[in-house]
């Protein structure tokens, strides 16, 4: 199974298989580019274009595998804790479950796609188990559906983006002191309209956020600085061929002031939790691997700061090509969570 990633920028395909000792391999992993306004907020504006970016990209990465798992953003998810007895027989569970939806989702339920996982035993009371139920709208998971459809796929599951980012971080967290056991980890993906905060103890989710910042401001301050149009501004981003002061003039501005937005993130983190430190910040999504970065943070927050590498440990297969991958390697981290999805069913 393929993990297919569909953000506001682009489309990304990884995928993972395991070796003759266990050890998890990177097939293969390819990006597509997504013109701005294909897709906005999550919802898929131009489906003919980001269903045919989705077709190059299959072909590109050269994978012959056709299930997918895809994901919604977490704005499209309604997702609920409950508590319920223990002992329930599957179909009563179900039952049960629909009946308790009722009371979270202002949708009736036969236009929701609707599903439920056992956590475990309830640490709140003895004898019942925790049940967390995720909700959408039909209409948006068909829309998702359809995309991996129309590129000849087939949709096996559809998660939510930052669940997918929590499973690909966390085998990174296990890599930190004592197994990341206790740590407080504030896990910031940079897409290009928004920046997401996931702060992380032992897999649960001390607190999220979202902010409207991300690499399209960049894109913006070259269209002011140097008068190109929005996609000459896009393109020479990514290729790096920009004016001799585009590093003092635009990028270090940039940065600076991305560097507050990731300040300021924590600061609600602590007023809105018993919490005043985190042990650790990692960084991914495309623009987070902006030279001097991760620097730039420790010194503005005095946390320790690292470029996340989804691929870190594993063994890279001869499709990838390595040096493209490990420049490219933050943007992955949501589709790398997906194709993990095929060893945690």
């Amino acid at each position: 199974m393929i993990g297919l990633d569909i953000s506001s920028s682009s489309v990304k395909l990884v995928e993972l298989g395991r070796n003759g000792s266990g050890k998890l391999v990177l097939e293969r992993c390819a990006i597509e580019p997504l013109e701005r306004g294909w897709v906005l907020d999550g919802n898929v504006e131009k489906f003919d274009e980001v269903a045919d970016a989705v077709r190059k990209l299959v072909k590109k990465s050269g994978t012959k595998t056709r299930h997918v798992a895809m994901a919604l953003p977490p704005s499209a998810v309604i997702t609920k804790k409950i508590i319920l007895p223990d002992g329930m027989s599957d179909l009563d569970l179900e039952q049960q479950v629909e009946s308790e939806a009722n009371q979270y989702i202002p949708f009736p339920l036969d236009e929701v796609s609707l599903d439920f996982c056992v956590i475990g035993p309830s640490a709140m009371s003895a004898g019942d188990i925790e049940v967390l139920i995720a909700a959408s709208r039909r209409e948006k998971v068909q829309d998702i559906q359809g995309l991996a459809e129309a590129a000849g796929l087939t949709p096996v599951i559809v998660d939510v983006e930052s669940y997918a980012a929590r499973l690909a971080a966390g085998r990174l967290i296990e890599n930190l002191p004592g197994a990341g056991a206790g740590l407080i980890v504030a896990l910031f993906e940079v897409g290009a309209m928004t920046t997401s905060m996931q702060v992380l103890r032992d897999g649960e989710v001390l607190y999220d956020r979202d902010q409207a910042f991300g690499g399209a401001q960049l894109t913006q301050m070259i269209v002011r600085q140097y008068g190109f149009s929005q996609e000459e501004a896009e393109s020479k981003k990514r290729s790096g061929d920009l004016p001799e002061d585009y590093d003092s003039a635009v990028l270090q501005p940039f940065m600076e002031t991305m560097v507050q937005e990731l300040g300021r993130a924590l600061q609600f983190f602590f007023t809105s939790t018993p919490h005043n430190r985190v042990d650790y910040i990692m960084l991914a999504g495309g623009s987070a691997a902006l030279p001097g970065l991760t620097h730039a943070v420790t010194q503005h927050t005095t946390f320790p700061c690292s470029l996340l590498n989804p691929f870190n440990g594993m063994e890279i297969g001869d499709a990838v090509r390595l040096k493209r991958m490990t420049r490219e390697a933050p943007s992955y981290l949501t589709s790398c969570g997906l194709a993990l999805r095929r060893f945690s069913q």
